[in-house]
């Protein structure tokens, strides 16, 4: 199985597990207000589009991003929504269009810093990709739903920009184990 087919599924995966567990606050140490278990895996998707535009180019890496939408979306659709919970309509729709606007703001950014020391792209692309995310998922999923959307936003995004950080080490080394084919057609 080719790089591609791996990124593309395991985006698909990450989303639909991610929206899945945006919807449980963690009950631990008074973060029910402030963050949900979704903040720790959906990061992962950053990753994967930043390997797939360093491999591939931003062309592929946009290819790898509609899979992801695809598959996410379909299987959130399918296996999360309760379509009788407005609720859960809505984080559908929020997720569904704040990872596709901030995914592909990271491809872009990531294509622009390509170039620079190999941190530089993956991790501003990520934070500004992030920062997108979160706060369109947040105001699509929670906004006048009584969920206090702006505090969970928050400690959504810290717990994102820590993991952008951390996602740094398996990128330099995962860098060693594909080839730049973004070089060959353009």
């Amino acid at each position: 199985m080719s790089l591609f087919y791996k990124l593309a599924g395991l985006m698909g995966l990450v989303v639909m597990i991610s929206n899945y567990l945006v919807q449980f606050p963690i009950k631990y140490f008074g973060l029910n207000e402030i963050l949900t278990y979704g903040a720790f895996s959906y990061p992962i998707t950053f990753l994967i589009t930043d390997l797939a535009n360093r491999a591939y180019g931003k062309i592929v890496a946009r290819k790898i991003v509609y899979i992801g939408f695809f598959i996410g979306v379909s299987l959130t659709l399918l296996i999360s929504t309760n379509f009788s919970d407005l609720i859960s309509i809505r984080i559908a729709i929020g997720s569904g269009t704040a990872f596709f606007v901030a995914q592909n703001l990271d491809v872009g950014i990531f294509d622009k810093l390509r170039k620079k020391t190999w941190y530089v792209a993956p991790l501003i692309s990520s934070i500004f990709g992030s920062i997108v995310d979160t706060f369109l998922f947040f105001l699509i999923s929670f906004y006048a739903t009584g969920i206090p959307w702006i505090t969970l936003a928050l400690g959504d995004l810290s717990v994102k920009l820590f993991i952008a950080l951390a996602m740094l080490i398996p990128f330099r080394l995962l860098l060693t184990s594909i080839r730049d084919f973004s070089e060959v057609k353009r």
